[in-house]
């Protein structure tokens, strides 16, 4: 693995940390102004959340590593596209993983449709999703701006020939 892999791998786990805190804190926000929980239903369990978002976040960071490791360093720059397709990964891990976690226990009971609708048009999973675009942003322009010459900030005391 070469120094820019290695760098692209660093910088796509401390993005996927981002993520998380990112949703996790956007949860509460939502949550807070819409006055609707993430998982409605009070019999799904307390990993029905977690699952999801987990779901969520290991589709992101797939997402990050595809884009850092798949192109050349020349060809790195701020991707739309990339991002937009961070965010439809978030947004379908998050519904396939409520679909499963929920649709298989008591909040079915009614039928798997409505437990489908409610977690695919609920507030949180767009969260999740826009969270996840801009975190996809802010990882491409990372990565642009290393193999675009960028280099780590400096203090007016230091030498600039000093690495």
């Amino acid at each position: 693995m070469n120094a820019y892999s290695r760098y692209a791998v660093i910088v796509a786990v401390f993005a996927t940390g981002l993520y998380l805190a990112l949703v996790i804190a956007v949860f509460g926000i939502v949550t807070l102004l819409t006055d609707l929980e993430p998982v409605g239903d009070p019999d799904a369990g307390v990993l029905a959340g977690p699952v999801m978002i987990g779901a969520a976040t290991v589709a992101v960071a797939a997402v990050l590593l595809s884009v850092g490791l798949g192109r050349p360093p020349e060809r790195q720059r701020v991707s739309l596209l990339w991002s937009f397709v961070a965010a439809v990964a978030a947004y379908l891990a998050y519904v396939v993983a409520g679909f499963i976690v929920l649709g298989s226990g008591p909040a079915a009971e009614d039928g798997v449709l409505p437990v489908l609708v409610g977690v695919a048009a609920g507030p949180h999973v767009f969260a999740a999703a826009v969270a996840a675009f801009a975190v996809g942003l802010a990882y491409t322009a990372v990565l642009g701006a290393r193999t675009g010459g960028a280099e780590r900030p400096r203090w007016p005391w230091e030498d600039r020939d000093e690495p």
